[in-house]
């Protein structure tokens, strides 16, 4: 008797594994690779959240292929090793069909030889630096001729600004931006002794020393302009000290490329009125599409929850990437690369998003004004913008252009018209 309940016990706990292995056969796994401690958290959780909220919302439609997405969500924990032991976990342990994630260019670097030896599939929603093209990554965020060259633009036409702080956090994607924006304004006629530049480690918190040295800059009369590439909590130091030393927006502008709702809704804005960010799309919004996923997230999430600019890139990625499944009739990787490009989707402000051949959306660019309540005000919005990987202001950059639809390169040489294979800053 003992004999047949072990057998009877056994035959239910391999059922059980039978049919939860039936189940994720069943099932499209989608990776989402943010970090939900550490100090990205602060951006990045959001952006899981929103993840769960997509694939709900397809799996309401009836999934994809006549399957259910099913989500599998991991933690970095602002890591960025670790993300390529996530992005090595989701691909072969999970075997999950695509990855949306990271923040961080220095989490996306770590992940990028992960993906493009397992042939993965990322799709990236924030802002960067460019000088990068991966036939394995889908850039749905900004490339600088899409955030930081138009905010540089408009310090330089309608602010007046005359000397330049350019403040980021220390990694690749400040560094490379504020590489390309001092060689930007240096062609514009400014000064090398007009452009301040100072990068911070991640969570950094005494800025007392660096917004002295922002209001020395301007001390011959001069008007000064801050650029922000900081990244995470350490933008709540950097405001508070900039309040606590009675610099206002009139004084020292502050344009922001990592500063959206998000971060704001853990900050005082009293005193940050009148200091800009740069991004693809605010909540703020004014379009019928932008009103009904406001409203969406917020009866999903609560209230007091608010969207922001790499939402609305994962918006617009993972739609294409099911449109793109979907025309594929597979989601296997390289079909669906073949059906991204041309894709197109209503992005939230009322236009209409574009795969390119060179993996980059074309993308409005939006300058917001932060309010008292914490949201911005748009007070200039370009049409749709084409992406590039590679900023025409870095000699080494200006000759490349990427295309994986016709020239099947990243990295083409337009003088040489050969494929480069390696660049010393990808």
């Amino acid at each position: 008797m003992n004999f047949l309940k072990s057998t009877l016990a056994g035959s239910a706990v391999f059922a059980t594994f039978a049919t939860a292995a039936l189940a994720a056969e069943d099932t499209i796994k989608v990776g989402v690779l943010h970090s939900l401690s550490g100090t990205m958290a602060i951006s990045e959780t959001t952006l899981k959240d929103t993840m769960l909220m997509l694939i709900d919302q397809q799996n309401a439609k009836g999934g994809l292929l006549g399957k259910q997405l099913e989500a599998v969500v991991v933690d970095p924990a602002s890591d960025w090793p670790l993300f390529a032991e996530k992005a090595r976990e989701l691909l072969t342990v999970h075997e999950v069909d695509v990855i949306f994630g990271n923040w961080t260019s220095v989490s996306r670097k770590s992940v990028l030889p992960v993906i493009e030896e397992l042939n993965g599939l990322l799709f990236y929603p924030v802002q960067y630096e460019g000088e990068e093209s991966s036939k394995n990554v889908f850039y749905t965020g900004a490339a600088p001729n899409q955030q930081a060259i138009p905010a540089t633009d408009y310090f330089l036409e309608e602010l007046g600004v005359e000397k330049f702080a350019l403040l980021g956090t220390d990694y690749v994607y400040p560094r490379t931006t504020n590489n390309i924006l001092e060689s930007y304004l240096k062609g514009k006629g400014i000064a090398d002794s007009d452009i301040f530049v100072n990068y911070t480690p991640f969570g950094h918190s005494d800025w007392s020393k660096i917004v002295a040295d922002v209001v020395a800059l301007g001390a011959d009369g001069k008007k000064v302009g801050v650029i922000s590439t900081i990244n995470g909590d350490a933008n709540i130091g950097f405001y508070k000290e900039l309040a606590a030393a009675g610099v206002s927006a009139d004084d020292i502008p502050v344009v922001a490329f990592s500063v959206g709702e998000e971060e704001l809704a853990g900050l005082d804005t009293s005193n940050l009125v009148g200091h800009l960010a740069a991004w693809n799309y605010f909540q703020s919004a004014d379009s019928d599409v932008n009103a009904e996923f406001v409203e969406t997230w917020k009866a999903t999430m609560g209230e007091e929850r608010v969207t922001n600019d790499p939402m609305e890139a994962h918006f617009i990625g993972f739609n294409m990437w099911v449109n793109a499944a979907t025309e594929a009739g597979s989601t296997e990787v390289d079909a669906v690369r073949a059906e991204m490009y041309g894709q197109e989707f209503p992005n939230l402000t009322g236009g209409t998003a574009v795969m390119l051949p060179n993996h980059h959306l074309a993308k409005p660019v939006l300058i917001g004004e932060i309010q008292d309540d914490g949201q911005f005000d748009i007070i200039s919005q370009t049409s749709e913008v084409p992406g590039d990987a590679w900023t025409d202001y870095l000699p080494e950059s200006a000759v490349l252009i990427s295309d994986w639809k016709e020239l099947g390169c990243g990295m083409y040489n337009t003088e040489t018209k050969s494929c480069v294979q390696t660049l010393s800053n990808y």
